[in-house]
């Protein structure tokens, strides 16, 4: 295959996954209602967090930031933190305790009832997202889960955004694309545009 070819073959796969998607209204009604419970908790002084390893730890902090920071238009600080940054604690949770748990323990350190936790795993199997849900459930915090089509995960969340793909290129390209879409409004709804901060 040539390199041309390899170019315009990915962008197709990610084309029929996006068309995938948008002909899904189940899926759709999942990213609008997980908007709608982030808005909601923000609203009452809620924060979000998100983890993941890999690829989806880089998604982790890219979605925290955007509400931290900014997303498409200047606005107040939105309360989201990626658990994935703090490299002297994801170290010595992991010495000290196991892998597994280096969100679990963070989450138990800063998450209350009402928070939102956003575990994002391309193979529905992560270990240490999976205890991180589990825990969350059993202490009241909101549980998202951004997957692919299979996977443990599949069943251990309140709300789930499940890709229709097992690839994991597509997948995390799908997941950063409804990240986006649920930054953006998010963001039109707490601070629509032209309200002084």
């Amino acid at each position: 295959m040539t390199n041309y070819n390899y170019i315009l073959n990915s962008l197709h796969d990610a084309l029929l996954l996006q068309t995938a998607i948008i002909n899904d209204p189940a899926l759709i009604k999942s990213i609008e209602d997980v908007a709608t419970i982030c808005v909601a908790a923000l609203r009452a002084e809620k924060r979000i967090f998100f983890a993941g390893n890999g690829g989806s730890a880089a998604d982790a902090q890219h979605l925290a930031t955007e509400l931290a920071s900014r997303f498409m238009y200047d606005r107040a600080g939105i309360a989201a933190l990626a658990l994935t940054t703090n490299t002297s604690l994801l170290t010595a949770i992991s010495n000290d305790y196991g892998y597994e748990q280096i969100f679990e323990r963070q989450l138990a350190a800063h998450a209350r009832v009402g928070d939102i936790f956003f575990g994002i795993t391309t193979s529905g199997n992560s270990p240490n997202i999976l205890r991180a849900l589990n825990y969350c459930r059993a202490l009241g915090v909101i549980t998202v889960g951004l997957s692919g089509n299979r996977g443990e995960i599949q069943t251990q969340c309140d709300y789930l955004i499940a890709i229709p793909s097992n690839m994991t290129p597509r997948i995390q390209e799908a997941h950063i694309t409804i990240g986006h879409i649920i930054c953006g409004l998010i963001e039109a709804e707490l601070f629509p545009r032209g309200e002084k901060l």
